[in-house]
């Protein structure tokens, strides 16, 4: 039943509940939030003030289809059993091309509507409305079946509720633009930054090799007439190539994702799972139970074992699912990345010398404490398990 202090039940006015729920969906996102939640945000805000059924947003691509599409009241199961995402055709396309917007008593009678998947929810009142950044539309949002009691043939969906999603979509757009703009930010830092550290580290290990030649061909020169004074170049040899070793790992140390510093593990792998679900076709999945913040160290070890795995998953493994879990266990954490590929066995791979990554994977958990397992098998997937302790 629709809240009666609902704007679409006041006569357009929002009550004071009303009033208040708008300005937590305003606040909610005026939030600094990645591209991918600010999406949630809108279309969870939009379906909870407008008491509507499903809400989705499209973020269109220069394609013909949709880079981004974000939908809310469809489960996870029903979204996947949809299929992909859906192209810039019928109604969704109407809201990308035309600035009106679009209030339909039953959009399936709409002579643009072209069907949906066997999956898809039924569907039957309908309100659409562009969200436009100056002349530029950067996405459409949509809602369908108002939860309210509609005569036959008649929409649920009110000009009161027009109005107020009009307000929400303007407001969607700074978000929006806002998320674009930050997340641009911080990729050029973290590309100036390393930048900068690739050059630093050039000229050191630079120097370094260039004085471990010249040692190494003084030694060469003076063995045969002064064996000690070999003795002591190849010492200098040895000293130089320490040094250049400790260069190489203050580097790498400097090169810890900024992300990750700013983030916190969970919201990084989040982030990057959501992005290799998007540019791959295996469907890329990412949960979390329980992880609080952890060393600094530990988290800069899963992040990178998540990352190989991730990578060995879908490059190699064929799979049509790749899942990434990570769990608090005691004070620590464990991180899992399974897939349903074709597996492989360990032992034939260690034997041709074919590592997969396995054994970084293996320093990396042993440099932090904790231990790395591999269970797989040839056509039945493969499952890579990091458990690390906490501080």
């Amino acid at each position: 039943m629709t809240d009666p202090t609902s704007p679409a039940r006041t006569g357009g006015k929002p009550s004071g509940a009303g009033l208040l729920a708008v300005s937590s969906a305003l606040l909610a996102m005026s939030r600094p939030l990645e591209v991918r939640d600010v999406l949630k945000t809108i279309v969870a805000s939009a379906r909870e003030l407008l008491d509507a059924e499903y809400a989705a947003l499209g973020v269109p691509d220069d394609h013909g289809g949709f880079a981004q599409f974000v939908v809310d009241g469809v489960s996870d199961a029903q979204w996947k059993a949809i299929g992909p995402l859906p192209r810039q055709h019928g109604i969704l396309a109407a809201m990308l091309h035309d600035d009106h917007p679009q209030r339909l008593a039953d959009v399936r009678e709409d002579p643009r509507f072209g069907g949906w998947p066997d999956a898809h929810p039924e569907m039957s009142d309908f309100l659409g409305l562009p969200i436009r950044d100056g002349d530029r539309t950067i996405g459409a949002l949509y809602l369908a079946n108002k939860r309210c009691p509609k005569p036959e043939g008649s929409c649920g969906f009110t000009e009161a509720d027009e109005e107020l999603l009009s307000i929400l979509a303007q407001h969607a757009a700074i978000a929006l633009t806002n998320a674009r703009l930050y997340e641009r930010s911080r990729e050029l830092t973290i590309a100036e930054e390393r930048s900068r550290l690739a050059h630093e580290l050039h000229d050191a290990v630079s120097q370094k090799l260039f004085s471990l030649r010249l040692t190494a061909q003084a030694a060469t020169a003076l063995v045969d007439r002064d064996p000690h004074r070999a003795k002591e170049e190849l010492h200098q040899v040895a000293a130089l190539a320490a040094e250049a070793a400790e260069e190489l790992r203050a580097a790498v140390v400097e090169l810890r994702p900024a992300a990750l510093d700013e983030d916190g593990l969970v919201a990084t792998l989040r982030t990057q799972v959501q992005v290799l679900d998007r540019a791959h076709a295996a469907r890329v999945t990412f949960t979390s139970t329980g992880v609080r913040a952890l060393p600094a160290a530990q988290e800069e070890a899963l992040l990178r074992v998540a990352q190989e795995a991730l990578h060995n998953a879908l490059r190699h493994s064929g799979g049509a699912h790749v899942a990434v879990a990570l769990e608090k266990k005691g004070s620590g954490a464990v991180l899992t990345v399974r897939d349903d590929g074709s597996g492989f066995d360990p032992d034939a791979t260690r034997e041709a010398g074919r590592h997969l990554g396995l054994v970084s994977m293996r320093d990396r958990a042993g440099g932090v404490g904790g231990r790395l397992t591999v269970h797989a098998e040839p056509g039945r997937g493969t499952t890579i398990e990091m458990e690390v302790p906490g501080g």
